[in-house]
C-alpha cells in the first residue's frame, strides 16, 4: 500500500489531492451532520464553488443526502468513509504516527483522529467517533465494560450504535458506571452514560445509584446493598475500562470544591484527576477521595484500559497517568498526539 501511494503521489499527485479533499468533506459531514454548505466551506477552508462541485459529485454517487436542514451521510457513504479511513491514514501519515507513538509510550494501541479544521467540539466529536468505532470492533460477546462520566464519554455512548448486519448482537455484554454520581449534570454522569451505551448496543446495564463520595457507616451500609455489591464485584473483573482524563482544577470545580481547596490542591502539584484520585506530574497521588466504584488499584490491574481525550491541555495529565498501567489503548486527536510525541522524544 505504501509503495503504491508513493508512486501515485509522484505520477498523479492531483488524484491524491482530490481524494484527500473528498475524504475531508465526507468525514466532516459525518462528524457535523446535518451541516449546511456554507458552514462546511468555512470549516474546511474551501471556496464555495469548490464545495458546490464536490457536494454535487458526492450526491450523484449517493454518498450524501441534501435536505433543508443540511447535508447528511448515507449508509453507502458510511461504508466508503470507513474503507477510506485506513487508506487516508497512510496518505496523511497518521498510521506511522500511531505506530511511533505506541512504541514510544510502550502501550498496546494508539488510535488518532485525523485533524480537521473545526471547533473544539468538532475535534472532540471526531475523537469520540474513533473511540466508538474501536470499541465496537473489539467488543467481545460477554464483555463487562466500565465506562466513566463526562462529555467525552457521552459522545462515545451516542456513537456506540451497532451495525445493522451484526447478527450476534451484544445482549450478553454488561455496561457499568465506573463510579457513583458526580456533580449535578445528570446527562454526563456515568450511570446515565452506561444506560445510553447499553440502549444503543442492546446490551445489559448495571448502576451505582450512590453518591460518589461517602464516609463511615453510610459508605459501608450502601456498599452492602446486593445490587451495589454485585456491580462493584463486576467492576473488579471488567474486561474494558473506558475513561477520559481531567485537569485537576476543572474536576475539582465539577465536584463542588471551594476555590480555597482548589488552590490547596494545585499547590500540592495536582495536575490531573481520574477515578477520584488527584495526581502530580510524576503520577504520584496527592489527594484521594472516598469514591464508590473503580479505584486506582483496579485501574492498574485492568485488562484493557481505554483512555480517550481531545485537547492538548490534557496531555500533561495523560503523561502523568499512563505509566501506572501499560495495558492501555490511547484514542486522541492528531494535535494532542503530536504534542505527546514531542514531550517524550
Amino acid at each position: 500500500m505504501k509503495s503504491l501511494i508513493e508512486i501515485q503521489k509522484k505520477i498523479i499527485p492531483q488524484a491524491i489531492e482530490l481524494m484527500e479533499k473528498r475524504y475531508a468533506i465526507l468525514r466532516q459531514i459525518s462528524i457535523s451532520q446535518p451541516i449546511g454548505r456554507r458552514m462546511l466551506s468555512n470549516i474546511l477552508d474551501l471556496s464555495e464553488r469548490t464545495t458546490r462541485t464536490e457536494i454535487d459529485f458526492l450526491k450523484e454517487k449517493n454518498l450524501i443526502n441534501i435536505a433543508v436542514s443540511g447535508m447528511t451521510i448515507t449508509e453507502e457513504g458510511k461504508e466508503i468513509l470507513e474503507r477510506l479511513d485506513g487508506v487516508m491514514g497512510e496518505i496523511m501519515g497518521i498510521s506511522d504516527l500511531e505506530v511511533k507513538l505506541r512504541d514510544k509510550l510502550g502501550i498496546n494501541y494508539v488510535v488518532i483522529s485525523k485533524n480537521v479544521n473545526g471547533t473544539e467540539d468538532m475535534i472532540a466529536e471526531g475523537v469520540a467517533k474513533c473511540a466508538a468505532k474501536y470499541i465496537l470492533k473489539n467488543l467481545g460477546p460477554h464483555d463487562k465494560v466500565a465506562i466513566a462520566g463526562g462529555t467525552t464519554m457521552r459522545r462515545i455512548a451516542e456513537n456506540l450504535v451497532k451495525d445493522k448486519d451484526n447478527e450476534e448482537g451484544f445482549e450478553d455484554v454488561i455496561l457499568m458506571p465506573t463510579r457513583g454520581s458526580v456533580g449535578s449534570e445528570i446527562e454526563i454522569q456515568a450511570n446515565s452514560i452506561a444506560a445510553l451505551a447499553a440502549k444503543n448496543l442492546g446490551a445489559g446495564v448495571e448502576f451505582l445509584y450512590v453518591p460518589d463520595e461517602l464516609d463511615g457507616s453510610a459508605r459501608e451500609t450502601l456498599m452492602s446493598i446486593p445490587d451495589v455489591r454485585r456491580t462493584l464485584d463486576h467492576l473488579r473483573v471488567s474486561d474494558k475500562v473506558v475513561f477520559s482524563i481531567g485537569r485537576a482544577d476543572m474536576m475539582a470545580r465539577r465536584r463542588g470544591m471551594s476555590e480555597e481547596d482548589i488552590k490547596a490542591l494545585t499547590d500540592k502539584g495536582a495536575i490531573g484527576e481520574a477515578f477520584g484520585y488527584y495526581f502530580d506530574k510524576n503520577g504520584e497521588i496527592v489527594m484521594k477521595l472516598n469514591t464508590v466504584g473503580i479505584d486506582i488499584e483496579m485501574y492498574k490491574n485492568a485488562k484493557d484500559a481505554i483512555v480517550v481525550f481531545a485537547g492538548s491541555e490534557k496531555v500533561e495529565s495523560f503523561l502523568a497517568l499512563y505509566k501506572l498501567n501499560k495495558n492501555l489503548t490511547l484514542i486522541v486527536d492528531e494535535e494532542s498526539a503530536k504534542e505527546i510525541l514531542n514531550r517524550i522524544s
